[in-house]
């Protein structure tokens, strides 16, 4: 159970609601809460905030003689604090009191807070700030999905204040961008760019729509960025990385154009990018997603998968010897429109080929209701181009900001 701690400005004001107007009534005596200094989060032992002020800015697993005496409380800090009706921020009842509610002051006429920890994002409540991801070691190196060279799918996850994690694959994850990632709007990693043998991740940025590279390391974190496109890709409306298409050597890069709905291609050279080449003359702003699977099909080529916007249906477009796409192949009947992302990693089941996770959106419906977003759900694929029933892994992927 979970609470997001609110008032509204009339009560805060000490006036009441009648009919819709604000009737002046006499306010409670609420001095002490403008007591409360910035940065910390204070609670009273009387539910209008009167008499001795407790106040910390630390986590704190145990609270002394103020164990379950809170009757008021307000949060003047600039992190989320959750409070527990168990010591040692244990999980019986937690409530989040959010920050960006104005540091509302809240009364608790039951007071049952016997520990509270100050943390970044809600879900750090009860979860680690990122989720669980368990991938097998594949029999060979897919060229992509693995940051760190072990030959397990590796997955990226940024959360809601724009830090990026790490997530090997042992369920463990390391936080390897501590911040300004919610400033770019398209993230996507597709095997080698700069061709030092490392995975890189390409990302634009919302405010300008340059396209810079981040080099990989080779440890699963991230060397400085270099700017691979200078502009005007905010005009893109879906970026796809999908390795080497072109069979030069050199993973490439594709785009949606919005204003025409063209496919274009962006061979990779090394340290940059080619000059576009078309590849789908119209039509593609009809497809809400476009992720890079590898070579699904085992015809040693790299293949395109695409979500049909109006339908759901999930459409396989194989590499060609050309450098351009084949005919696409139905693969996904319907009800792919309840999936919020596609994570196109490589093989994470440990049998060889090539494989596919969706994490669910709202629409995403079990045993026939909807809501059930942040589900994790895997797709093994059968090297045919064709996928296996999913299955359903996690349900502790909420409270992201995208996975990659």
């Amino acid at each position: 159970m979970r609470k997001t701690m609110k008032r509204g400005l009339a009560s805060l004001l000490g006036m009441t609601l009648l009919g819709g107007l604000a009737v002046a009534t006499a306010a409670p005596a609420q001095a002490a809460v403008s007591d409360c200094p910035k940065g910390y989060f204070c609670a009273w032992k009387t539910e209008d905030a009167t008499g001795t002020m407790f106040k910390t800015n630390k986590s704190m697993p145990t609270l002394g003689s103020w164990n379950n005496t809170f009757r008021a409380q307000v949060n003047h800090s600039s992190q989320i604090v959750c409070t527990y009706d168990l010591a040692d921020y244990k999980l019986g009842t937690y409530w989040s009191i959010d920050p960006t509610t104005g540091g509302a002051y809240e009364s608790d006429p039951y007071g049952s807070v016997s520990s509270l920890k100050f943390v970044r994002t809600e879900r750090e409540c009860w979860l680690d700030a990122y989720p669980r991801w368990y991938a097998e070691t594949s029999p060979k190196a897919a060229g992509f999905g693995d940051l760190n060279g072990d030959r397990k799918a590796d997955v990226l996850v940024r959360d809601l204040v724009g830090r990026l994690w790490y997530l090997p694959g042992d369920s463990t994850g390391r936080l390897v961008g501590s911040g300004g990632w919610n400033g770019m709007n398209a993230l996507v990693r597709h095997g080698d760019f700069s061709r030092d043998g490392k995975e890189d991740v390409i990302a634009r940025e919302r405010a300008t729509g340059k396209l810079w590279l981040y080099p990989g390391t080779g440890t699963g974190g991230l060397a400085p960025r270099k700017l691979i496109g200078s502009g005007g890709w905010n005009g893109m409306s879906r970026i796809a990385a999908v390795g080497d298409l072109t069979r030069d050597g050199r993973a490439d890069l594709l785009a949606v154009e919005k204003s025409t709905g063209k496919l274009w291609l962006y061979p990779g050279t090394g340290n940059g990018l080619a000059p576009r080449k078309l590849i789908g003359t119209g039509g593609w702003n009809g497809m809400n997603a476009l992720t890079g699977p590898g070579d699904m099909n085992s015809d040693g080529r790299v293949d395109l998968v695409a979500r049909e916007a109006s339908t759901g249906k999930l459409w396989l477009y194989p590499g060609t010897s050309t450098g351009r796409l084949g005919a696409r192949k139905l693969i996904g009947t319907g009800g792919w429109n309840a999936m919020e992302t596609f994570l196109s990693i490589g093989d994470f089941s440990g049998d060889g080929r090539v494989d596919l996770a969706t994490i669910t959106n709202a629409r995403y419906a079990i045993d026939g209701y909807q809501g059930h977003l942040g589900w994790l759900l895997t797709y093994n694929g059968r090297g045919t181009g064709s996928l296996a029933a999913g299955q359903r892994f996690d349900g502790d992927w909420w409270g992201l900001n995208g996975a990659f």
